[in-house]
């Protein structure tokens, strides 16, 4: 999915939609014990209680797509009969209102859920008819053509609010409050199926995970069963990996230097595109040959590339490439620069050392005082 169907679906996420039919969830303790469950129409809760509720759920669609959201393919087996995809696929058609289907559902969380405190596992049931677009992008509600079928599952903490003095009017003092138990934001969620190209792809789920560098991998493989991708910061770790390895002797400064320019200009050329920019073992071998990378020093690419990324996988080129700045680090110094002005920075022989050298073309402060 990309930001612009992610955003369609958030939408709904309103009070004023009224879409959402059912909601279910289960709270479980630390110890993975089920605490207490519950299943309702949406309809029903009450109007403080349903804006709680939205606001968990709009949570979990919100982020950067290829880190905190991600599109998760299940594989051929899990769409066989008794496969995950299979499961949820029947959850979905349920529309959440087989009380068995919901307790399976819990009960594999909980199985592959690892947290050292109480959580809230919520599902929620919705169904949207999808308006048509015109040539002019403009939606025609009257022209729909399918309704996506979906439901939402999220897993949030319950912590014990902070100690606290309250004042207490019956008394007119202050006292200790009492501590309520606190269901907090999600940490991970599902939406199934995805909606891609404004449809139901029943083949892959958007997952959502509120620390981009934990993906909770043993939960989507217990639940889901689809390969576990990279996080962003692995995927920069592999990356970097990738050229370390393949260039050897001759990954330079000027070469890097080079690599993070070819990599800034292809965010530029992709900027506006709908989708996040995917590099494959093909594009990374562009980006090093724009960097000035001779074409004999990329023989070890392919198998550094397989090696540390695999063969037929992909990374986002967002995560590969820094956004806001250009880093030179040694030791005991760090440098760093605007990313569109890397000329600022260069390397020298002076004095039979190889040195950093910087321009001073501008002010300089020192610890905040201007310094001549």
């Amino acid at each position: 999915m990309n930001k612009k169907e992610i955003a369609e679906i958030k939408k709904l996420l309103l009070p004023t939609k009224e879409t959402i039919t059912r909601i279910a969830g289960c709270y479980v303790s630390a110890e993975k014990e089920k605490i207490t469950t519950f299943s309702q129409s949406f309809g029903l809760l009450e109007e403080e209680a349903v804006f709680k509720y939205l606001e968990i759920f709009r949570k979990s669609l919100s982020g950067t797509v290829g880190k905190n959201l991600l599109d998760m393919e299940f594989p051929n087996e899990e769409e066989a009969e008794g496969g995950k995809q299979q499961f949820l696929y029947r959850l979905r058609q349920s529309h959440l209102e087989d009380e068995d289907l919901l307790n399976q559902f819990y009960d594999k969380v909980i199985e592959g859920y690892v947290t050292p405190e109480n959580y809230l596992i919520l599902l929620i049931a919705n169904a949207y008819d999808v308006p048509g677009r015109g040539t002019d992008q403009i939606e025609m509600y009257d022209a729909s053509e399918e309704v996506y079928d979906y439901f939402q599952a999220v897993i949030c903490p319950v912590d014990l609010a902070k100690p606290a003095l309250s004042y207490d009017r019956e008394t007119t003092s202050f006292r200790s409050r009492e501590r309520d138990w606190i269901v907090g934001m999600p940490a991970v969620g599902i939406l199934f199926p995805s909606f891609t190209g404004r449809g139901n792809d029943i083949h892959s789920c958007l997952y959502y995970s509120k620390n981009p560098e934990d993906l909770h991998f043993e939960f989507t493989d217990a639940l889901l069963g689809c390969q576990s991708p990279l996080s962003a910061g692995l995927q920069k770790e592999a990356f970097d990996l990738v050229v370390e390895q393949s260039l050897g002797e001759k990954c330079d400064f000027e070469t890097v230097k080079e690599i993070h320019e070819a990599l800034q200009e292809r965010k530029e050329e992709h900027e506006d595109d709908p989708d996040p920019d995917s590099l494959g073992l093909g594009d990374v071998r562009i980006i090093l040959s724009k960097a000035g990378v001779a074409e004999d020093a990329l023989e070890g690419l392919e198998a550094a590339y397989e090696e540390n990324i695999g063969k037929d996988s992909t990374i986002l080129a967002s995560n590969v490439s820094a956004k806001a700045k250009f880093e030179v680090h040694t030791p005991d110094v760090t440098i760093t620069v605007s990313p569109d002005r890397t000329d600022l920075v260069e390397t020298r022989l002076i004095d039979g050392r190889k040195c950093i050298v910087i321009p001073i073309t501008d002010e300089v402060m020192v610890n905040g005082i201007h310094v001549r």
